[in-house]
């Protein structure tokens, strides 16, 4: 069997990757250890991805934006940083042409969109599997490879070998390609669980996403797509020690919701959870190189964002978008040595400053000894009156095409 790039790994990054290079013309055999049923109709995990608008422009470009039904999406008018209950003032940007008053429409666009995962994925799924150009193979996986200076011989679990120029890794945070070749990683183990889950309340959420940094917990508020039912839908994404998360996860739902509207400070009023929970260990990963011979790496397994800052998702579109434009204007060869250092060069100039100041920013918000709540609240404050800074982030936050 041969094809001109094999990826391992049927996620968002890789099928996205998939479609960017079948769009130059290259065969791509994406392999996925899931069944194909997991790919069509792809179940709920808990997860709203904060979509920025070049993200959407990528997907739009690809025509999976089309397959994601319209009233699932929800525009993210603003954004709201606090800091404790003393934290002070908290930190507000709002999308271009909004008021600064608290419950007016935005004029022109949104700071982004928020759709839930499970949609996104379905969509791209859609639109590859109608795509020439491409070969997928579920409940497959990669078992081994070896790079020569023409070729790469991908052997894969069923017992066949794949011939082909390059072999991408879009297999996750604990990713076995990156293994495989020898990168190493950078992984900060935050020591604490995530908690997500959707949350039904009667005071509107105004198109607002919050991210609380409060004493011993870490909450994140994101607005999410009406539904037809009675008041709004956030979901909620909890921050805790391990044990506390798994205290939660199976606590019954009435005391479920009386804990979670305590620890909201009742902002929203009565939350009542909806759906299951599901729960995440919090580690960040980093690569220390995004390829070698004959290999590159996409998605988490070169970059695995804290979700502090809501990137990941589109850090992972970005890559795979480089990375095919880089080989694209290269010789012709979708293995060339020379594009691949190009695309490591310039993914790593995109996301490892953000990367590094999102965990130091997670370790300062997280701690509440010493002279950390102090700075933390003077931070903001200080924040707060720099427009560059404010205009800056809101633009980092939109991501404009």
């Amino acid at each position: 069997m041969g094809s001109d790039v094999v990826i391992a790994g049927g996620g968002p990054a890789g099928l996205a990757a998939a479609l960017s290079f079948a769009r130059e013309g290259w065969h791509v055999h994406v392999v996925e250890k899931a069944p194909l049923d997991v790919l069509k109709a792809p179940s709920f995990d808990g997860r709203e991805i904060a979509l920025t608008h070049h993200t959407v422009h990528w997907l739009k470009q690809h025509g999976v934006w089309d397959e994601i039904p319209a009233e699932a999406i929800c525009p993210l008018e603003t954004a709201r940083v606090e800091s404790g209950r003393l934290g002070g003032p908290p930190l507000i940007f709002h999308a271009p042409g909004q008021s600064a008053e608290a419950g007016e429409g935005a004029a022109g666009e949104p700071l982004g969109y928020l759709v839930a995962n499970h949609l996104i994925r379905r969509a791209l799924y859609q639109v590859v599997s109608r795509t020439e150009g491409i070969t997928l193979s579920c409940q497959i996986g990669v078992t081994g490879y070896r790079a020569g200076r023409d070729d790469v011989r991908v052997q894969l679990s069923d017992g066949r070998a794949v011939q082909a120029r390059l072999l991408v890794g879009a297999d996750g945070r604990f990713s076995q390609i990156r293994d495989m070749a020898g990168i190493g990683a950078i992984v900060h183990d935050f020591g604490m669980s995530i908690l997500v889950c959707r949350m039904r309340h009667l005071t509107p959420h105004d198109n607002t996403a919050l991210q609380w940094f409060d004493e011993k917990q870490t909450i994140a508020l994101l607005p999410v797509a009406p539904d037809g039912g009675m008041g709004d839908i956030s979901s909620l994404v909890l921050t805790l020690p391990p044990d506390e998360i798994a205290r939660l996860r199976v606590a019954e739902a009435d005391d479920f919701n009386a804990e979670i509207t305590r620890r909201t400070d009742e902002r929203l009023g009565l939350l009542r959870v909806m759906g299951n929970r599901i729960t995440y260990p919090l580690k960040a990963v980093y690569a220390h190189r995004f390829h070698a011979s004959r290999v590159a790496l996409i998605g988490d397994a070169a970059v695995g964002m804290h979700p502090i800052t809501a990137h990941g998702f589109n850090f992972g579109i970005r890559g795979q978008e480089t990375l095919v434009r880089e080989l694209s204007a290269g010789p012709g060869d979708p293995g060339d040595a020379a594009s691949l250092s190009r695309f490591e060069w310039r993914h790593r100039r995109a996301t490892f400053p953000l990367f590094t100041a999102t965990n130091a920013i997670a370790v300062a918000y997280t701690r509440d000894d010493g002279p950390f709540p102090l700075a933390r609240r003077a931070g903001l404050m200080l924040a707060d009156r720099l427009a560059p800074f404010k205009k800056a982030v809101t633009r980092m936050l939109m991501d404009p095409v």
